[in-house]
This record gives C-alpha cells, structure tokens and sequence, in this order.
C-alpha cells in the first residue's frame, strides 16, 4: 500500500506545511559539488594521459623494499613489482678481461683417490722455520686468495700469467676488430752473461721471461728513482723486464724509452719477477744461474723507490732434499691480505715470507722484516734431486698448485702445509697449472714436455694434456700431441719439444674451449702447434699450424665485444695473431732488429720469452737482446 501524503494532527488529517527554502545555503551545495566534480575529472584525465613508463614507484617509507607499479593498468593504483639489483662497476685496478668475477670461491677440498693421496704415493713431508721442525703448523695470518679479478689494488701484470688463476696475460681490451700488426718501439741494449757450467753465454731474455706492466700511484711514482720526465708522467705504465745479463731493466708502455737505471742483479735471471699487488714499490725476484761474481743463488726483494735489496733468500739450502742447485725460475706470487711472499725454488722447496711490510706512502719509504718458513717434501722412488719445481704456483683460496720435474703435480695446504694429494704424469712438466672454477667445481689444466721417454738424443715423443679435478686430483680427460726433442741434458744444448707455454682457458666468446701450444711438431726444431680443445669432452676443436717451434706462451686478448684473438710468438721472431674461435690467422709480423738502420736484422730473434698485452700493445723479450713494442689494429 502506497504511504499518504498526509500527517495526522489531532486525529484530523492536514498537508504537512513547507518550510520557506534557504537559497544560500543551496547555492553553496551546489558549488562544492561542481568543484569536486571537476577535481575527480582533472585527476581521471591526468592518470589517462600519464605514460605507464614513467609511473614512479611507490615505496613504504618504514621498509627497504621497493614497490613497483603496474604498467598495464589506467586505473592509477600502484602494484607492488621488485626492483633490479644494480650491477657492480668495474674498479681501476680491475682487468677488464677478467670481469665480471666468476669465481665463488667455496669449493671444498674433496677425498683423493688412493693412487694420488698422500699416504698412498708415501709422501714424508717437513715444515721447518730455521733448523727446527714444526711438528703442528698452523699458519697465522691464513692465507685466502679472492677471485683473480681482485688480486691486486693497481693496474697491470704483476707476475706470471697476471694473477693467483695464473689465467690473464692481457689488460684491458682492443679499440676495435684488429687486422694488422705494426712494430712500434725496441730496446736493443740489453747484453749477456756467460754460463756457470756451459761453454755458451745466457743472452737477451730467456724462458719464461714475461715483462710486467704497473700503472703506478702517482704520488708513489713522483718518489721513485725515474728519469725527471717519466717521474712526472701522469698515466705512464711502466714494463719490468728481467733479463739473462743480470739486470732487470725498465720502460714506458708508450714509447719503450727507459724509465729509469737498470738494477744490476748480477746473475742471470730467466723466469718472471712479481710486483707486489697491494700497489707497493717492491719488486721479488728469482735467479737462474749461479754466474753471479758473488757466487750466490737464490731470490731477492728489491725496493722500486730506489733500487736497493731489501732481503736476501739462499737456493743453496742445507735444509733442502736437493742442495746441489738452488736457482728460482718460478714466479713469485704474494697475498697481501695475509703479508706473504709464497716462493718456490728448484731446491725442491715452498718458501713462504711473513713480510713484516712497511710502507709509508708520505715519504717513501718501505722495508720487510721476513719471518720465512720453509716446506719440504719427498716421495716414494723419487730422489731428491729431481724434485726442483720450475712452474709457478697457481692457487684456489689457499691451495696451492705446482709441478716438479719428476714429473708430479702437487695440491698443498698452504696454511697447515700438508699435501692434499701428487698425480704422476707421464713426463716432466715446467708449465704453470692454469685454475678455473666451473660449475661448483674447480679444475687445473696442465701438460708435459717430450723429457725423459727414451734416453738421450734425438726422438719423437708425446705430449700429453690434461684436465684434472683440482679438489680430488682426478683426471676428468687426457689427450696427447706428437713431438720431437734434443735430449742433451748432460752436453748443456737440451732443447724440449712438446708443452713449454702456459695454455689458456678461454674467455667471453671462447669460454668453451682452453688452448695449449706444443712445440716441435714437424721435427727437430721445427713446428709448433696450437690446439683448441673443448674444455668439457676434450675434444679438439681447432688447431693451428705454424713453421717454427717455440717455448713461448700463447696469450689471449680481446675486443670490447668480447671477441677473442690469441698472440704467440715463435723462435723466428715472429709474431703471430690468430682468431680465436676458428684458429684462423688474421696476421702475423716478422719483428726486426735496428729496424730503420743500415743494420736491420730479421735472424737471431728467438723469442722463448712469453709476452703480456696491455691495451693494444704487445710487449715481448727476445735472445737477441731486443724487447719489443708491436701495436695490434
């Protein structure tokens, strides 16, 4: 039933009366709803109009997490969306080639198989500080290498093979996609020294005999015994390059002019010196012969302010298993975080250096107070005077890697010094293992020299290749080359065929594949080879064949597109630059000795020594007595 219009008033019926309207307080109503309707309206067109990209997060101000919005709605309401991590930006002391880091660092000492353990390979082994044995050694401070990419606080090459990975060769990258060779600068002084037990002299720059490259803090570079000019170069990138005459001489990247005097070591030097990575002027260094006037062999630690020796190590060790020899062609490495110099010598033994470092940067000075502890091994069958270690170390965290020339590889604790596990391989070995964490695991990549498979003279042997487990010392796969020698060791002219260079574990666009170079593959003296293998199968994927033999190490560069291309240098003096995804040859160059003289010479180059890159100029030694600056464009 529809409600009536009237209201009841004393039991009679009336319309109800009508108040008189307010008109101004209508009036008021009405234009508060027109103002608000025209904000909601502004508002709504606004949202419409608003680019979905440039909506701006929303985030509660009582929490870290940023909010995100929904890009595909019009509506205006935000929705909650993460926001990408920041990528890390590469430092100055930071290899391009190297970033970003890959390796975790976590991988863990695994259980070695009874043919490589210690106890199953009868090792006795010794730590000793002084005369006395340490019976329980716990090193203090520990010993813990990063990633390479965070080996050193100052650019450049500071020792073999750039880092504690012993995996880079180059800094930084190429302009662009290279196509020739140009040789740029040479110093051509540097002399010889005869030998201590050969009728020939050591002359130029020998085996491994790689240069080193710093870009030196330039308050730390304006203290420095440098010529006046190069004291106050700003940007200048110094070369180091030790050499069989007893000096270790220096350059500027820029125009191979000297930078300063030659420290007169005097004694031959063949293998790679180290700068200290933490930027300091200090420079370690192993001798070669013992052809010295002074009669000593052994390392030594220099001071880069002004030349002078800091400390002195004897080779000729009575601690050692072997203390008929005591030179020290290995590359030093240094932890600067721990303060410790890690040294091995052809004695046979590990020395490791509390270095006591002190270096005031305000005035230059610096000094060591060694606190040295010695480690040293022998094995079943094997004596001690074929236990000399030549390669230098590699090390993951805080194992260290190296061979001897009876032919073992070697995992140590560096911190207790108790070996984890000794492979035999199948022949002497003087390269330099090579580390890569890969997939949770880490590996060593190494081979052998053609050495002792037969007796002494000439023959065609076997080089073999491996990839091992670095945790355990388990082979995951070997392969091998064919190649000749000159077995001579006893007539001083023993000239090896097979794996003298450091091989190289792909990077960027060759992540897949690791390249080794073997020498003397169409026979005596004659042929090189380097092959590209698959790192996970093994499998060649690639080889390239060269005229002349060589001990050089092969070293890989690339473009800012991450494409890669592989130096090696022959016993012609010649320089060769390959593709390194197909072993293609892009170019080579014959270097030249008194190039734009009357007295040009193209004979006589052999180049043993293994060169570092550093931006688009290769730097490379030669027995000649020349170093050469060859630009790659």
């Amino acid at each position: 039933m529809r409600q009536s219009q009237y209201v009841r008033y004393d039991n009679q019926f009336h319309r109800p009366r009508r108040k008189k309207p307010d008109y101004a307080l209508r009036f008021m109503i009405g234009m508060t709803a027109v103002l608000t309707c025209a904000v909601l309206v502004l508002v709504l067109v606004t949202v419409l109009k608003q680019d979905p990209k440039e909506t701006s997060p929303v985030v509660n101000s009582s929490s870290t997490t940023p909010v995100a919005t929904d890009n595909n709605s019009t509506s205006g309401i935000v929705i909650a969306s993460p926001t990408p991590t920041p990528e890390s930006s590469r430092q100055p002391y930071q290899n391009e080639v190297l970033f970003p880091a890959k390796s975790k660092m976590d991988v863990a000492i695994g259980q070695p198989a009874s043919d490589v353990s210690p106890s199953g390979r009868g090792v006795s082994q010794d730590v000793m500080r002084g005369d006395s044995k340490i019976s329980s050694f716990e090193r203090d401070p520990k010993i813990a290498f990063a990633d390479p990419l965070d080996y050193q606080t100052v650019p450049g090459i500071l020792t073999f093979r750039g880092n504690n990975y012993r995996n880079c060769a180059s800094w930084g990258t190429l302009d662009s996609v290279p196509t020739t060779l140009e040789q740029v600068w040479e110093y051509r002084n540097i002399g010889s020294m005869p030998s201590s037990a050969w009728s020939f002299s050591w002359t130029g720059t020998g085996w491994t005999g790689q240069p080193l490259a710093v870009q030196w803090d330039y308050d730390i570079q304006q203290k420095m015994n440098m010529y006046p000019d190069k004291r106050i170069k700003q940007g200048m990138t110094e070369i180091i390059q030790a050499a069989m005459d007893g000096k270790i001489y220096f350059f500027d990247l820029e125009d191979g002019k000297p930078t300063r005097d030659p420290i007169k070591l005097g004694a031959t030097i063949k293998g790679t010196p180290a700068i200290d990575p933490r930027g300091y002027p200090i420079l370690y260094i192993g001798q070669g012969d013992s052809n010295g006037a002074d009669g000593k062999i052994g390392f030594r630690i220099f001071s880069l302010i002004d030349g002078k020796l800091l400390h002195f190590q004897t080779g000729k060790d009575s601690r050692a298993h072997r203390t008929s020899w005591g030179a020290c062609d290995s590359s030093p490495i240094v932890n600067g975080a721990s303060d410790t110099l890690i040294f091995p010598s052809e004695n046979g033994m590990i020395y490791t250096v509390k270095l006591n470092t002190f270096f005031d940067k305000a005035s230059g000075m610096v000094s060591v107070s060694p606190d040295t502890v010695v480690y040293r091994y022998i094995l079943n069958g094997i004596t001690g005077g074929s236990i000399g270690v030549e390669s230098s170390m590699s090390v993951y965290d805080h194992y260290g890697f190296f061979a001897d020339n009876s032919g073992n590889l070697y995992c140590v604790d560096l911190n207790t010094f108790k070996m984890i596990w000794a492979k035999q391989l199948d022949d002497d070995s003087d390269v330099t293992p090579v580390i890569e964490e890969e997939n949770g695991r880490v590996f060593l990549y190494i081979g052998t020299e053609v050495d002792w498979q037969k007796n002494e003279g000439d023959y065609m042997g076997a080089s073999y290749t491996y990839k091992i487990d670095a945790m355990t010392g388990e082979e995951i796969w070997q392969t091998s080359q064919s190649c000749w020698t000159h077995n001579g060791a006893t007539t001083g002219d023993d000239v090896n065929g097979g794996m003298l260079g450091t091989p190289i574990v792909g990077k960027k666009s060759i992540s897949d594949l690791v390249i080794f170079s073997y020498c003397m593959t169409k026979g005596l003296y004659s042929g090189n080879r380097l092959v590209a293998y698959n790192k996970s199968t093994g499998e060649q994927v690639w080889s390239y064949e060269m005229n002349l033999y060589s001990w050089s190490s092969p070293v890989d560069c690339y473009d800012a597109e991450g494409n890669a291309y592989i130096v090696m240098c022959d016993s012609g003096g010649q320089i060769h630059l390959v593709n390194g995804q197909t072993g293609e040859r892009i170019t080579y160059l014959q270097t030249i000795r008194n190039k734009g003289t009357t007295n040009e010479v193209k004979t006589g180059l052999n180049m043993e020594s293994s060169p570092i890159v550093i931006g688009d100029i290769i730097v490379i030694g030669s027995r000649s007595g020349s170093v050469f600056g060859v630009k790659i464009t």
